[in-house]
C-alpha cells in the first residue's frame, strides 16, 4: 500500500512525507487506508487514490444539482449515499432548509470513525449537526426498506457505475438498484449520483425506469478547473401520466 510519498516541499526543501492516519479493509478485503500531508488528506483502496480533500467541488454539484427541488421544500428528506470526507453531507446541509432530515449511510465504519476524528474538520463536522440521521451500513438495504421515503437520493458511492472498491456498489446502478431507489423516491423526487466518468448504458437505464434523465459534466474543482466528472440525474413525474 503507497503510504508515503515525495510530492510535495517540506521544510527547507525536504520532501514531505505521507503520513498514515488509519487501516482499514473494505467487505471486499482490499486494504484501505487514510493519509495526511500537511493539510491535505487522501484515502486509498489497494494502493490507489479514491479520494482527496484537495478536489470536492464535484461533490458540491452533485448536492446543487439534486436538491434543486428539494430545497423549495419546507421538511424535505434527503439521502447521501457515502460519506467520503463529509463534502457531500455538508453541502447538502448548507443548501437544504432548516427543517430538512438528512440521513447519510455509510457502509465502513472506519470512514465513519475517520470523519469523527481526523476528518471532521474539513467539512466542519457534518456529523454533529442535529439534522443528520447517519445509517451505518448498505445504503442498498437502506433503500429496500424505504418506500416513498425520500425526496432526493444523492449516491456518491465508489466511483458511481463503474465501482471501484468494491464490485457489490455496481449493483446500485444496474436494474434491481435503479428500481430500489425509483421506489424509495416521493412523486417528483429526484436521483442523482456522482460518477468518475461517462456511462450511456446508464443513462438508457435510467430512462427504462421511469426517470427523465439528464446528465452535467462538471469540475472536480469548481471554477478551478481540475478532472471532469459527470453527475447523473433522474426526476421521477409528480403524477402518474405526468
Amino acid at each position: 500500500m503507497r503510504h508515503v510519498s515525495t510530492v510535495g516541499m517540506g521544510l527547507r526543501g525536504c520532501m514531505l512525507p505521507w503520513e498514515l492516519l488509519g487501516e482499514a479493509r473494505t467487505p471486499d478485503g482490499a486494504p484501505m487506508a487514510l493519509t495526511r500531508r500537511g493539510n491535505e488528506y487522501m484515502i486509498l483502496v489497494d494502493g490507489k487514490d479514491l479520494m482527496s480533500s484537495r478536489m470536492f467541488g464535484s461533490e458540491e454539484a452533485l448536492v446543487t444539482i439534486g436538491c434543486e427541488r428539494a430545497r423549495a421544500l419546507p421538511t424535505p428528506t434527503v439521502l447521501v449515499g457515502g460519506l467520503g470526507m463529509g463534502f457531500t453531507l455538508r453541502a447538502a446541509l448548507v443548501t437544504l432548509p432548516p427543517g430538512a432530515r438528512i440521513v447519510c449511510a455509510e457502509l465502513m465504519p472506519a470512514v465513519v470513525a475517520w470523519n469523527q476524528g481526523p476528518l471532521g474538520p474539513l467539512a466542519g463536522h457534518p456529523l454533529r449537526d442535529p439534522r443528520v440521521e447517519l445509517a451505518v451500513g448498505d445504503v442498498g438495504a437502506l433503500l429496500r426498506t424505504s418506500p416513498g421515503r425520500f425526496d432526493a437520493i444523492l449516491l456518491d458511492v465508489d466511483n458511481g457505475p463503474s465501482a471501484f472498491t468494491q464490485q457489490a456498489n455496481a449493483g446500485l446502478y444496474g436494474n434491481a438498484g435503479l428500481e430500489m431507489s425509483r421506489v424509495a423516491l416521493k412523486p417528483g423526487g429526484v436521483y442523482a449520483v456522482w460518477s468518475a466518468s461517462d456511462d450511456r448504458k446508464f443513462e438508457h437505464r435510467l430512462r427504462h425506469h421511469g426517470f427523465k434523465a439528464v446528465t452535467h459534466h462538471v469540475r472536480a474543482r469548481l471554477n478551478k478547473g481540475g478532472p471532469r466528472h459527470t453527475i447523473f440525474t433522474g426526476l421521477l413525474p409528480e403524477a402518474l401520466g405526468d
